[in-house]
């Protein structure tokens, strides 16, 4: 994966590849994730599934150059609160279609099988030659 956005770099992510081939986003607990006394905020925890989506989805599309990706829609459910812990993320992109994808992030702590926030996220791809459309 390429270099990071600089609002991921803020937060400290950082991005393997798991043993089943799909990108993990780790983020660190600290002082610029804390929403109220001990807890993760909302806003870092969203970033955290925009950048896993935005990330998963630019990995699907492989070496294709000039891609921008935009949000349709973003739907977030926080289910739990982040604690003072290292916090994961992962996507699946569910569908990919020629100008339009579908992208589901879930964001973990400790266990993998209890997440404390999932996104689903329409996303517009307009390749380098595509003319924009009016509004």
């Amino acid at each position: 994966m390429e270099k990071l956005p600089p609002y991921a770099q803020f937060l400290g992510l950082t991005v393997t590849r798991g043993a089943d081939g799909a990108l993990v986003f780790a983020m660190p607990f600290g002082d610029a994730v804390v929403g109220r006394p001990g807890y993760l905020h909302g806003g870092a925890i969203a970033g955290l599934l925009e950048i896993a989506a935005f990330g998963t989805l630019r990995d699907a599309l492989g070496e294709e150059s000039g891609i921008t990706i935009k949000p349709i829609n973003v739907t977030t459910s926080f289910m739990r609160g982040g604690v003072p812990h290292e916090t994961f993320a992962s996507a699946t992109v569910t569908r990919l279609g020629a100008r339009v994808a579908n992208v589901e992030a879930h964001a973990w702590q400790k266990d993998r099988a209890r997440p404390i926030a999932a996104a689903q996220m329409n996303l517009l791809i307009r390749r380098g030659g595509e003319p924009r459309r009016p509004a």
